[in-house]
């Protein structure tokens, strides 16, 4: 680009004020924004209840593929922003990543008549029929020519506990004492088989790999071009960048209320679909706007025809792998656990040989608050997971009346307390920055793991002392009332608005210039290993299902106490530290803010 034409394009990007006093290219990429993050959170709010009710995988299984999902979504931007850097430029690379969430989103409505699961009993094998989404589900049994109601009792104490398959005849409807249990079926006597479509189970696996790909191109690439859009001293650039952040929430609030609403009410294919729908929103907003870029996001020199060809082919090609990681999570979980900790102790070790005086000591906070920052997103992670199953199991999702949530719903929670609360926080800190009392960074890092770990506390506390019994279709249930989980939600969000706006910024100017990009590369990867963690985590809250029904509500809910209590701990624990580290973190940052 000339000198002139760089100057008429600082000149028009100054003059430009089309959208709320920001250049209107912002307007496409917001819009863009909104609905990718609308296709990929209403597909997250779905896919651990999906896998464990409509393929019956079992809560590790589930669990896991999720994890290593999430965890290469993470991973992926680190390839796809070097390949947009050195050869095509973002706005390509953003185009060719829509491509591919598109066709993954839209993969995933592909969902086949479901797994089967079958218990034999004395010889003669019988279907168990679900029916139903989320806390919704149910499960039927032919017996003797006849549909019958399928429950569970719970016989023995802890772990001598054994589950017996019941089959219940419910004479009256609502279900009244006289529904008459025609059989109780011990462990010993039965045996369950699932089977499963096979050709579905891989287009879900190669829609989840489309997915991760696009994100990979995606994910960092579409906020490059946000930069772009404003010149480095450009005043409007920080509130540019919370519009736009702002588009994301949005996105990810609606697809929260819509796609989950759906999914769990019509169909899973509905959820997902609306979800695709999304993103092909997005697509077209980013191709129809692109003269509303001006240029913004295009590469220094012409990209070759050929380098783009091989990039899609590229893309195609990595399909292949991450379809393989998926299936064997167990490999991405092993990795990332050994693996990413080396780096950051091998990071730790160049800061203190490579950098002297301010600039390493710089690095080597940058280093420990990428490393605090793991343990708070392992722990805020749970969302997706064991918190979708504990709202599905154990939470009483009545807000008023007869007006409930769904379980996949509740992950609203988050995004809507977000575009609540960013503000004000935002306000807040302001005001304490004009009084001199707006806490350093640490000190927000601290903070913000105190408030995850309580907020985990606190769902536990409400557990033990509002859980009750509660009849549902003749099952004994035990849940807990959806106030504790909201509780939850907005300390774990209040954390977050603690620790997320500020720490990829911080990174990013506690890093020595000639690293920058490689710490950025360590901060996406301590994001793919919180996630990988948090899945160990998930893991432990596993519990006994049929059909995708939990077996014994008691001992899950116990369970989920078990667990949510020690990493509640572990969270202010870890806040604790990082709070009497802030001292000498704050010291360390030698003057940066």
């Amino acid at each position: 680009m000339s000198d002139t034409a760089s100057a008429n394009g600082a000149a028009s990007s100054a003059s430009d004020t089309s959208f709320f006093g920001h250049p209107k290219g912002l307007a496409v990429l917001f819009f863009a924004e909104m609905w990718e993050r609308f296709s990929f959170y209403g597909m997250r709010a779905l896919l651990v209840l999906y896998l464990t009710q409509h393929f019956l995988f079992s809560d590790n299984e589930s669990q896991g593929i999720y994890a290593a999902y999430a965890s290469l979504v993470y991973l992926m931007p680190l390839i796809g922003g070097v390949i947009a850097d050195r050869y095509l430029g973002p706005r390509k690379a953003v185009l060719i990543g829509a491509a591919f969430l598109v066709l993954g989103h839209f993969g995933m409505a592909f969902e086949g008549s479901g797994s089967k699961q079958y218990v034999t009993v004395g010889g003669v094998e019988r279907e168990i029929i679900g029916e139903g989404r989320g806390e919704n589900r149910r499960l039927f049994i032919d017996y003797e020519g006849e549909r019958r109601s399928v429950g569970f009792e719970a016989v023995g104490e802890g772990d001598a506990a054994e589950t017996y398959i019941q089959i219940i005849d419910h004479k009256g409807t609502p279900e009244s004492a006289d529904d008459e249990v025609l059989a109780s079926v011990a462990p010993a006597e039965y045996q369950l088989d699932t089977k499963r479509e096979a050709p579905f189970v891989s287009i879900l696996f190669l829609s989840l790999s489309l997915i991760t790909v696009g994100v990979g191109f995606l994910k960092a690439n579409i906020s490059t071009i946000v930069g772009a859009l404003y010149e480095p001293t450009d005043p409007r650039r920080d509130s540019g960048f919370t519009i736009f952040y702002m588009g994301i929430n949005l996105g990810s609030l609606l697809a929260t209320i819509l796609c989950a609403w759906l999914g769990t009410q019509f169909g899973w294919a509905y959820g997902f679909g609306l979800a695709g729908f999304g993103m092909l929103a997005g697509l077209i907003t980013f191709i129809v706007g692109k003269p509303w870029l001006e240029g913004r996001g295009e590469p220094k020199t012409p990209v070759k025809i050929s380098w783009e060809a091989i990039t899609w082919i590229g893309g195609a090609v990595a399909l292949m792998p991450i379809y393989f990681l998926l299936r064997n999570d167990a490999i991405v979980s092993t990795a990332l656990t050994f693996g990413a900790p080396a780096i950051f102790a091998g990071m730790l070790i160049y800061a203190l040989v490579a950098f002297k005086a301010e600039e390493r000591s710089r690095m080597i906070v940058a280093i420990l608050l990428t490393a605090f920052s793991v343990v708070f997103w392992m722990l805020f992670e749970q969302a997706g997971s064991s918190l979708t199953l504990y709202a599905s199991r154990n939470s009483d999702l009545t807000v008023f009346g007869d007006f409930k949530l769904t379980a996949a719903s509740t992950n609203f929670f988050n995004p809507a307390l977000i575009v609540l609360l960013a503000p004000v926080f935002a306000w807040g800190w302001t005001a304490l920055e004009k009084r001199g009392l707006n806490p350093p960074v640490p000190v927000k890092f601290g903070l913000a793991l105190l408030q995850v770990g309580l907020g985990f506390l606190v769902l536990v506390w409400g557990a033990n002392a509002f859980a009750a019994e509660k009849e549902v279709d003749g099952q004994m249930v035990v849940l807990v009332p959806l106030i504790w989980l909201f509780l939850a939600y907005l300390l774990h969000t209040t954390g977050e608005i603690c620790l997320s706006p500020v720490g990829l910024s911080m990174i990013t100017k506690l890093s020595a210039p000639k690293v920058v990009g490689l710490m950025m590369g360590v901060w996406f990867l301590s994001s793919s290993l919180a996630h990988t963690l948090a899945g160990i985590i998930a893991k432990q809250t596993s519990s006994e299902t049929v059909g995708g029904v939990v077996v014994d509500s008691a001992r899950q809910l116990q369970t989920y106490t078990e667990v949510f209590q020690s990493i509640g701990l572990i969270g202010i624990g870890v806040g604790v530290l990082v709070l009497v580290l802030s001292p000498f973190l704050t010291k360390g940052m030698a003057g940066v803010k």
